[in-house]
């Protein structure tokens, strides 16, 4: 009988824990659908999936809670947001319909799952229920497979199909057929050469001069600054220190400096040949 009625009732602790976790993943869940960029809705998920993770953990589903984290907010959801953020989803992407019909259908799915949830919470109110210590007498791990492989057997193996068929179709529907052959290896180095490209690999920054910053061009052995040694991500953000002069004024003093010495050498010789030309 206290078994029961602690399943039933509900510590001050854990309606402190619901409605301040459940008012997050609420919120969560809304910034979801309204948030304009598709990394912001990601981050919205993946935090709405975090506080679910919790919930499953406060109330002793350990292996799901686990698994909620580690597969699905850990992996599954991680992955859409490094794909969403090499692809660049932007705003202007995700208003744009390649599907007719598919917010109104998407909404009819909505709908129909609201009334599923409202029909389970009302079927849990008004029937009893298993309590926490008898559902997992024999383990949590124990208690999950077997409701999984014996009462929803075949709830189990249909929603592995649907989540089978959904891989496939997105491979399927992001697979572009290629319209031209593929250019081989020589074929691609004979037109960088008729281009005139940069056949050798791209100079390091700092190249010939008196640093290696990657904001600083290098200097080729003229004097020059290469314009190929420095990013041009930098040089559109205008980030790239102008040194050219100074180094070049460098090189000019050290050619000078050289120019000196090499002609007072060169001075000593040509008057010791002086006397004996005059002599003659």
């Amino acid at each position: 009988m206290t078994t029961q009625l602690a399943a039933y009732s509900t510590s001050t602790a854990e309606a402190v824990q619901f409605w301040i976790l459940g008012t997050v993943a609420v919120i969560g869940a809304l910034g979801t659908i309204l948030m304009k960029r598709a990394v912001h809705s990601a981050l919205c998920l993946a935090g709405t999936m975090i506080i679910l993770a919790v919930f499953y953990l406060a109330n002793g589903a350990y292996f799901l809670g686990v698994v909620q984290i580690i597969v699905y907010t850990g992996a599954i959801m991680m992955l859409f947001l490094f794909v969403v953020m090499l692809v660049g989803v932007t705003a202007a992407d995700s208003l744009k319909e390649t599907i007719k019909g598919q917010r109104w259908l998407a909404l009819l799915c909505g709908l129909g799952f609201g009334v599923l949830l409202f029909a389970g919470i009302g079927h849990a109110s008004l029937t009893e229920f298993s309590g926490i210590g008898q559902a997992n007498a024999g383990g949590n791990v124990e208690g999950l497979a077997a409701l999984l492989f014996t009462k929803y057997v075949f709830a189990f193996e249909i929603t592995g199909a649907l989540l089978i068929t959904a891989a496939v179709g997105a491979m399927v529907l992001t697979h572009r057929e290629r319209t031209e052959r593929a250019k081989t290896q020589r074929e691609l180095s004979e037109e960088r050469v008729r281009g005139g490209k940069q056949l050798p690999p791209l100079p390091a920054p700092g190249v010939y001069a008196r640093h290696n910053a990657v904001d600083i061009a290098g200097l080729l052995p003229d004097g020059t600054p290469s314009e190929l040694t420095v990013s041009k991500t930098l040089r559109e953000r205008g980030q790239i220190r102008d040194v050219s002069q100074e180094a070049l004024n460098d090189l000019k003093a050290l050619e000078q400096r050289s120019e000196e010495r090499l002609g007072r050498r060169a001075v000593g010789p040509a008057k010791s040949q002086r006397p004996e030309e005059a002599s003659k």
